[in-house]
């Protein structure tokens, strides 16, 4: 007997998105989008200008929609991503930015000159230099929280940024959402970057952008903000490594050590170390002894202090 043919139809997923407010139509996206970009153009610069002294520069750069998965992965390598969260406003949504503009900031920070500073590669960041990115992502989040209709006065939470290559993958078992994406330039010196914030488009339909009072406030010098930063770079933990140069000896003798067996120093007189973290060499040490405790005693460094920060952090 033929089966008899099913009336059953799946139903078109965008056009049900249209009608439950979960995705828009473009040109309204985008009116958001350059509303969100010129609030974050006219109070970002003055608000990392009076927090840092450095002159940062903020430029709308465009809007994309899609699926929020494809828009993270779209972002690319190289990028930092934080998951955040408005209370009142949004549950999660993504902000994103390029790692040249961080690693230029952490180079500004330990004292070079931005007519100084070559532009990076995008790469990886180490976990100091996210340190360091955290605050500029708490920032995007604060001028984000007062342009957007949250009420309560709730501070957004922003999770710790990872690289986007270290990223758990999405649940394939979760739909994913219609998003849009506000992409802004970010500049200092001659490296000009991106930042991108990824919201839902059943959230930003719903959002009313208003422009916060006292975008004209007076700059400040260098502040609190600058000084948690460099404190927190140098505040890092970084491994270190000690290095004392032994006798040669054959390849035959090696070949046959046993546990028990003494190789010499190379050194008849004062042990040389070299101390190195990261692979950089750092200070030239005496080798020595503290009670029951070897020691090593700093007799010569390998530069400056920001010499050393910037072998360490590189």
């Amino acid at each position: 007997m033929k089966p008899a043919a099913s009336n059953v139809h799946a139903f078109d997923r965008k056009l049900l998105a249209r009608m439950t407010g979960a995705l828009g139509d473009d040109r309204v996206i985008g009116r958001l989008a350059l509303d969100l970009g010129q609030v974050f153009g006219e109070f970002l610069p003055d608000m990392c200008r009076a927090e840092t002294g450095l002159d940062i520069t903020i430029g709308y750069a465009g809007f994309r929609t899609g699926l929020r998965n494809e828009l993270v992965a779209g972002l690319g390598a190289g990028v930092l991503v934080s998951d955040a969260s408005l209370r009142n406003w949004c549950a999660d949504f993504q902000i994103g930015c390029d790692s040249p503009i961080i690693i230029t900031l952490v180079e500004a920070l330990l004292g070079a000159e931005p007519a100084g500073i070559e532009e990076p590669q995008p790469r990886p960041l180490s976990h100091i230099e996210i340190d360091v990115a955290v605050p500029l992502f708490e920032k995007i989040a604060d001028v984000l929280r007062t342009a957007v209709n949250a009420p309560g006065g709730f501070e957004p939470i922003v999770e710790r940024p990872l690289n986007s290559t270290a990223r758990p993958k999405p649940d394939p078992m979760i739909e994913d959402v219609h998003a849009g994406a506000i992409d802004m330039t970010i500049g200092f010196g001659p490296v000009l970057s991106t930042f991108s914030v990824i919201v839902p488009q059943s959230v930003l339909l719903k959002t009313t952008i208003v422009f916060p009072k006292g975008s004209g406030q007076q700059r400040k010098a260098k502040t609190e903000w600058t000084e948690q930063l460099e404190e927190q770079v140098r505040r890092s933990a970084v491994t270190i490594e000690a290095r004392i140069k032994l006798e040669s000896l054959t390849l035959e003798t090696i070949s046959r050590l046993q546990p028990g067996d003494v190789i010499p120093f190379h050194d008849t007189q004062d042990v040389r170390v070299d101390v190195n973290a990261n692979g950089r060499d750092l200070y030239v040490c005496e080798f020595g002894r503290s009670g029951s405790k070897y020691t090593v005693r700093v007799k010569d460094t390998h530069g400056s202090e920001q010499d050393i920060l910037r072998h360490i952090m590189s």
